[in-house]
């Protein structure tokens, strides 16, 4: 540096005070970006920068300079935090600029998990279904004993399930919900469970310790494979379009037998390949299967009269798929930015 540390400092203040005055009079988040981008930037900030070079100053000025950047990185963060959520004009000091016109009031807009959500209850409202909901702190009867879970099972370990205080648990998937119908009333039933799970992941870009699932549960006298394959195909077909297939490979669940993995054929290349559908042709969308008597024996349904079939998948994955997401976490964050992309969308 030539010039005093200090001195440096002003004029990044004062920079920012005219730049976040600037977008906020026009009111522009890409303006604010832009401000947040070349003071905040990782590999080009001004702050960012001047905060990397403090230990190359003489020793006698590093611990001033050191203390006053860090002073003003947190201003400069609340200002710009301000600014982002249409609080009152300031400058990066704290005083409020009263010369400065008003920043107006930004909609709402719903969450792209909201949409998809909605949009999946409307589509299986349309096909007899009702819509369940049920408590997401859960009991191990509830969670896994009815579910066919044994006691010895990986899912019951304390790093996939957050116990609580005095033997409950947070619900691991929405099936509890299906037990708890099933308990209530008798056959035939239509039902799905939209709803939030927990389950102790490590966070990154395609996990996290919260995140939303649908399934689905049809009880009936002489239900079949056949039917869960077709009511699968139906939900494919409206939520990607008429031309999607439906495809189901064998695997293993507690919960039902015989148990498959349902996949999607991919909506944006007609099962070509591409990088959504990493090549293959196929989404991979959930489990499915026919409800396993012991199941059924669990909440006192006679499973040699009654069959039944369950589905379930996440929520959050189809969001990513149809509004091309590539990291979960953004879902999460509560950044207006990101949110902005979805007003008025279907």
């Amino acid at each position: 540096m030539t010039h005093d540390p200090l001195e440096a400092l002003e004029e990044i203040r004062k920079d920012f005070d005219a730049a976040l005055a600037q977008a906020r009079v026009r009111g522009d988040a890409q303006l604010l970006e832009q401000v947040r981008l070349e003071f905040f930037g990782r590999s080009r900030g001004r702050l960012t920068g001047f905060l990397r070079t403090v230990k190359e100053l003489p020793q006698a000025q590093r611990g001033p300079a050191g203390a006053r950047a860090n002073q003003l990185k947190k201003e400069l963060e609340e200002a710009l935090a301000a600014a982002a959520a249409g609080g009152a004009p300031q400058s990066a000091a704290g005083v409020e600029d009263l010369t400065l016109p008003g920043v107006p009031a930004l909609a709402g807009c719903r969450h792209p998990i909201t949409l998809v959500r909605e949009e999946l209850e409307q589509v299986f409202l349309e096909m007899g279904y009702a819509v369940e909901d049920g408590p997401e702190a859960e009991t191990d009867f509830n969670n896994f004993t009815a579910l066919n879970i044994p006691p010895d099972h990986p899912a019951r370990d304390m790093q996939d399930t957050l116990y609580l205080a005095g033997g409950a648990l947070l619900r691991t998937h929405t099936s509890p919900v299906q037990v708890r119908t099933m308990l209530a009333r008798k056959p035939p039933l239509k039902i799905i469970c939209p709803g939030r799970v927990f389950r102790r992941d490590a966070i990154d870009a395609t996990h996290y310790p919260v995140f939303h699932q649908v399934e689905g549960l049809a009880v009936d006298e002489s239900l079949s494979m056949a039917d869960l394959k077709g009511t699968l195909l139906e939900m494919g077909r409206r939520l990607f379009g008429p031309k999607a297939r439906v495809r189901l490979s064998p695997s293993y669940f507690p919960f039902v037998e015989p148990g498959a993995e349902f996949s999607v054929s991919c909506f944006l290349c007609d099962g070509a390949g591409c990088p959504t559908c990493k090549r293959s042709g196929w989404i991979e969308m959930g489990g499915a299967g026919m409800v396993h008597p012991a199941v059924f024996r669990h909440v006192n349904i006679d499973p040699e009269r009654f069959t039944g079939f369950a589905f379930g998948f996440g929520i959050d994955r189809i969001a990513m798929v149809r509004y091309g997401i590539d990291d979960l976490r953004l879902l999460f964050d509560n950044d207006v930015r990101f949110l902005e992309q979805f007003r008025g969308a279907l």
